[in-house]
């Protein structure tokens, strides 16, 4: 099948590489323009481009798809492209440009989604889906519309969240389990498609969400909240934009966490460091007690606890961890 493919990072490029492997067409491949990126801020290619470039594939980088918009040349050499590429199908896979409504009339855009919509529409569906404690989430193959993640799904799996144990998911972990699980979905939604197979069905009315973009200054611990609540945050902001906390003057990233069984004394307050030992150390929160098991200082490495506090004399029980001001 001639395809064209939409699609910027990681996530995208694990797709374009299952479509590329399954022996489509890929006639034309759009992607995000390079950004700076790392400490000398040097133009970086995206993942998907990389990839395109390195199979001989054709690319373009509008930085808008809007006729009216800001960039109207770059998007009238992207809307002649399309039409040049002569296209059977768009796979659009966290793009990062909104489709204006001539895309959608001019081939038929079908989308790789995050989630098991109508739940977590939007742009960090992994992001929120951890962070709420999902039992579940998975992917869902859309016919794209005007609408934000609105369209008819075409294919839905399924694949549970793993919140305990060593095993326990980050947004890192899901969304490498999610990106192979989207590229194999397409795969055979374009098989489905190509025998007419595909059946759309409309997203229920009711359980919708928003999972809105990740802020930075939501990374920022708030030790006046249930263990059990921020120890989800934490998977959820790993790897980016890893959740942050105060002590001493210092900033500290918390990478990994667990659940202390053992109970709290009410008079501490939140935030307050109760035990050190080098399997973790416990800190009160609003609401249970959660031992911090891989910490990074400011300007240092991911380290596990019994690494960090050889030398360290700030993390004491007694000391308290702040929360960083907005």
């Amino acid at each position: 099948m001639r395809v064209i493919f939409a699609g910027t990072p990681e996530f995208a490029r694990v797709a374009l590489e299952r479509l590329h492997a399954a022996g489509h067409e890929i006639v034309l491949v759009l992607t995000q323009p390079d950004r700076p990126a790392g400490r000398g801020l040097k133009l970086q290619a995206s993942a998907v481009k990389t990839y395109a470039l390195a199979h001989n594939m054709p690319v373009a980088q509008p930085r808008s798809l809007r006729l009216d918009g800001k960039f109207p040349e770059e998007a009238a050499a992207a809307k002649e492209a399309i039409q040049a590429a002569r296209a059977e199908v768009m796979v659009v896979a966290a793009y990062g440009l909104i489709l204006p409504q001539w895309v959608l009339d001019e081939v038929d855009c079908l989308n790789i989604h995050a989630s098991l919509l109508p739940r977590w529409r939007g742009a960090a569906p992994i992001h929120r889906a951890i962070e709420a404690g999902d039992a579940e989430t998975g992917v869902t193959i859309m016919q794209m519309d005007a609408g934000l993640d609105t369209g008819d799904m075409l294919l839905v799996q399924s694949l549970p969240i793993v919140h305990r144990g060593p095993q326990a998911d980050t947004t890192g972990s899901l969304h490498d389990k999610l990106a192979a699980l989207g590229g194999e979905l397409i795969v055979q939604a374009l098989k489905l498609a190509a025998t007419s197979g595909l059946k759309p069905q409309a997203q229920p009315v009711d359980g919708v969400t928003y999972a809105h973009k990740i802020d930075k200054s939501e990374s920022a611990v708030d030790w006046s909240q249930d263990a059990d609540v921020i120890e989800r945050r934490i998977r959820a902001f790993n790897p980016t934009p890893g959740a942050s906390t105060e002590l001493g003057g210092d900033i500290f990233k918390i990478w990994r966490s667990e659940i202390n069984s053992c109970s709290r004394n009410m008079a501490e307050d939140y935030g307050t460091i109760l035990a050190v030992n080098p399997t973790g150390t416990d800190v009160a929160c609003g609401s249970g007690v959660l031992r911090l098991t891989e910490l990074q200082r400011a300007g240092g490495k991911r380290l596990g606890v019994a690494d960090l506090l050889r030398g360290a004399t700030d993390i004491q029980p007694g000391a308290r961890f702040g929360k960083l001001a907005a």
